[in-house]
């Protein structure tokens, strides 16, 4: 007896850090890498936050009571709400969330909330504790935002301790990263089903 295909999950990928070869952004290039390699039902999609102008209110449009935004805004919002779950890599600046992630977060909320109901992981690479500091904060804001993170397992890459873990290009090398890394997307994959089940 044929067992039906799981459904492909489209996973938004979202890096907290613009920089080019940001050891965050190259923990999303390896996510991708993986789910290719081994999660067939998993497709990472990267949303590109780089040309999000400053979240401004009055850069917004209301036309006969219908809230518009910035055309970037409003094609980065169509993809959010198009993903089945989201992907954050988190850098940590000044002990909390990077400043574009937060700008990010906070023009998708606005009007009706797309990141409402997503299930949702998070990543992330630095120095000291290796981004926990922001993945706490990005959780609390997850509370107001109806974001549904898994909670196993957390990874936190310590990316300047040795063996180096990133090439000089923000390429993830280490291959037990890569395979912690495997398991966050799983346990993604899992809770997104489960969730879509209940629906």
């Amino acid at each position: 007896m044929e067992t039906a295909a799981e459904p492909i999950l489209r996973v938004a990928a979202v890096c907290g850090s613009i920089r080019k070869a940001s050891f965050n952004r190259g923990l999303l290039r390896a996510a991708a890498e993986v789910c290719e390699e081994s999660i067939p039902g998993l497709r990472i999609d990267h949303l590109d936050i780089s040309d999000l102008p400053l979240m401004n209110p009055d850069l917004e449009i209301v036309t006969d009571g219908v809230k518009s935004f910035p055309p970037v805004v409003e094609a980065f919002r169509d993809k959010v709400r198009q993903a089945d779950c989201i992907l954050f890599a988190a850098p940590e600046y000044n002990y909390s969330i990077a400043s574009p992630l937060k700008n990010a977060l906070d023009w998708a909320s606005r009007g009706k909330n797309c990141w409402a109901d997503k299930p949702a992981a998070i990543v992330s690479a630095g120095g000291g504790f290796g981004g926990g500091r922001s993945q706490y904060h990005l959780r609390q804001v997850g509370v107001f935002l109806d974001l549904h993170f898994i909670n196993k397992p957390e990874l936190f890459v310590p990316a300047f301790q040795p063996p180096p873990k990133f090439d000089s290009d923000g390429n993830l090398i280490d291959a037990g990263i890569r395979e912690e890394l495997k398991h966050v997307l799983l346990s993604l994959q899992a809770f997104t089903l489960r969730l879509h089940k209940k629906e």
